[in-house]
């Protein structure tokens, strides 16, 4: 746990486990994980050495986009339990010392929500007739104008009974929340009081970046032709910039009342500082990403080393050359989460080895940042291979077969060996990954050479050392494959090593001189020097003199 006599708050430098509820563990069988299944494992989670779990949206779903698309913010997703369960599983963390952040959606709802129901069915002059974005036709019954839906399609649906069309930024069954009318922007803070009070030590808050919309519905500029690359191409919606629909300048005024609404709850039922950070995935330093705590979110996580494909170092060194940019910023970093194909492959491709999990999981750890660890990804796991037919993902089906969309990250984590893998009795709502087997926690557990046991020793490492949790961040020159940093904290440094090749490197630098190569590292390091050989997909850490 973090050093209690650091003046830091708790979240700096801390490490939350990200749990994908649905998936992780089911308690009564009926293929779908829930809360009790989280409190089964919290042992394990508190096993690990990380700071708290952030578990994705718990509240009641008609799953159009799997509890991504709320009916209810003060309620509990049936499939996953009641209050009472997730009251019980709160009070279970905090008695182990881990905090408990909840995944909050409020740049949009379901549109069977009540607050969407009644801005439809009350009439324009209803009490929540603006609580939502609302447009007239084209003269011609097309959208009001050229915004493009992040799944697909324009980000535009008609409804008769109001005669006019609303804003969707993504599914059409996922209606924009307004919140430039103060009813709508006041019951969705309400909702961060509501949680907060329960005991909560946080939010991560999807898409915060997409909070206000342009009143005057500009259109959006294309991306210039000659300036379109594949990830443009990719999906529709890539080929605009997002200037008018979502990633306004005026963003960061919520995202800064936001996070004073939060900081209101510090100290009340003897909880200390709460955490709320953003994801961001357009547009971000526009739109508020990159803030210091005091004016923005606390902290904040783009998507640019989650779209990255290739093991190449640039994927670190450019996001941290612009996060230099922003030294006020305190950044959270992650590789992985619910909505990209999992590290290992993505990075390392299908068959990567577990040497390259390792090494990536080990550069994970030594950023400088708020670490997220997505379920597994502490294990190693591959991304899994799904058939068309047993895809639950709308992006997936979209998009079949150029793109398996989501559902391939999104599988039950294995906790044993057997073809349920421990993860239900009964038909699992996605399937359990071939690509999973053998690497089970129950099998890992016993190997000292595992990639879970190498996590552990990761993870207890950076605890243990301040340069790592709290350090600067200063890039070594390195040659080929390499990426190379010194965290540096209260007289401590530390050097970080990483070859992302399959050939073996050398890390020459006169910042190594009189180093000592500490004790825990992936693959075989050789100092010499000034000098470190790295075998291929080595982590290595050296202590400076």
């Amino acid at each position: 746990m973090p050093d209690t006599l650091s003046s830091d708050p708790w979240w700096k430098g801390a490490i939350l486990y990200h749990v994908y509820v649905r998936s992780f563990f089911d308690s009564d069988g009926d293929g779908h994980g829930d809360l009790p299944g989280v409190m089964a494992k919290l042992d394990y989670i508190q096993g690990l050495g990380v700071d708290g779990i952030w578990l994705s949206p718990i509240h009641p779903s008609p799953n159009r986009d799997w509890g991504y698309d709320i009916a209810d913010f003060d309620g509990v997703q049936a499939d996953y339990g009641t209050e009472a369960d997730f009251l019980a599983l709160l009070e279970a963390a905090h008695a182990r010392g881990l905090k408990v952040v909840l995944d909050e959606v409020l740049s949009h709802t379901s549109d069977v929500h009540p607050w969407f129901v009644e801005s439809l069915t009350g009439g324009k002059d209803g009490p929540k007739a603006d609580w939502y974005v609302w447009a007239d036709p084209q003269p011609d019954g097309t959208a009001p104008n050229n915004w493009l839906s992040v799944f697909g399609g324009p980000a535009w649906a008609y409804q008769p009974k109001r005669r006019q069309h609303y804003h969707h930024k993504f599914l059409r069954q996922q209606p924009k929340l307004n919140w430039r009318a103060p009813g709508a922007r006041e019951a969705a803070l309400s909702v961060l009081d509501h949680w907060l009070a329960k005991g909560v030590d946080g939010f991560r808050l999807d898409v915060a970046g997409t909070y206000l919309h342009d009143a005057d519905l500009t259109p959006n500029p294309p991306v210039p032709l000659a300036e379109r690359t594949a990830l443009n191409w990719s999906h529709a919606g890539n080929l605009q910039h997002h200037l008018y629909d979502s990633n306004l300048a005026e963003n960061v005024e919520m995202l800064d009342l936001i996070r004073r609404r939060v900081e209101a709850h510090d100290g009340r039922g003897g909880r200390d500082e709460r955490f709320v950070f953003g994801e961001f995935s357009e547009e971000e330093e526009r739109c508020g990403a990159y803030l210091p705590p005091e004016t923005g979110l606390h902290s904040g996580y783009t998507f640019v080393m989650l779209l990255a494909r290739k093991l190449v170092p640039s994927f670190v060194t450019d996001h941290y050359a612009t996060l230099s940019r922003f030294p006020e910023h305190w950044p959270t970093i992650s590789f992985s989460n619910h909505d990209v194909p999992r590290t290992a492959s993505r990075l390392g491709g299908q068959d990567a080895s577990p040497e390259v999990a390792k090494m990536l999981f080990a550069l994970l750890i030594a950023l400088k940042g708020t670490t997220l660890i997505y379920q597994g990804e502490e294990l190693g796991l591959p991304q899994a291979s799904l058939r068309r037919d047993q895809l639950r993902d709308p992006v997936g089906d979209l998009y079949w077969p150029y793109d398996g969309g989501r559902d391939g990250c999104r599988t039950p984590m294995p906790w044993t060996t057997g073809e349920q893998m421990g993860f239900t009795t009964g038909e699992p709502w996605l399937p359990l990954a071939a690509e999973h087997r053998g690497l089970s926690v129950e099998e890992q557990a016993e190997d000292p050479d595992s990639a879970l046991a190498f996590s552990r020793a990761m993870i207890a490492l950076r605890r243990s050392e301040p340069a790592l949790r709290l350090g600067s961040i200063e890039f070594l020159e390195a040659e080929g494959p390499v990426v190379a940093f010194v965290r540096r904290h209260a007289g401590q440094s530390i050097a970080c090593l990483f070859n992302l090749g399959a050939d073996p490197q050398v890390v020459a630098a006169a910042a190594l001189a009189g180093a000592e190569l500490m004790p825990l590292r992936t693959g075989e390091a050789d100092l010499r020097g000034e000098s470190v050989g790295l075998s291929p997909y080595a982590a290595a850490f050296l202590r400076l003199s």
